[in-house]
């Protein structure tokens, strides 16, 4: 099961999936040229959700639920944060994301 981690280091932000990058999905949706943030409702932390939900369940299901899962769950992310694809799929239940 996939581990998602977020960490505000000396050298800024770092997100990875199992220890490796996440990639920012720009490919898929431009939402913030500025890249991933967290902890607030904005376009860099819908960037992010962007790419967490592109990793677990797809492009069109990220495209779907992003913005809900940046004012629901990333904008509430603390300085350093973790969830499995379980912790993400139980939250998007919980939220009523579209399936």
């Amino acid at each position: 099961m996939k581990t998602y981690r977020g960490d505000r280091t000396i050298d800024g932000l770092e997100v990875t999936v199992d220890g490796i990058s996440l990639d920012q999905n720009f490919d898929l949706k431009v939402v913030s040229e500025d890249g991933f943030e967290w902890g607030y409702e904005g376009a860099s932390p819908a960037q992010l959700a962007l790419a967490i939900l592109a990793d677990v369940r797809g492009n069109e299901h990220a495209l779907a639920n992003y913005e809900l899962f940046m004012r629901e769950i990333v904008s509430n992310f603390n300085n350093e944060w973790e969830m499995t694809a379980a912790d993400i799929d139980e939250a998007l239940e919980n939220i009523g994301a579209r399936a």
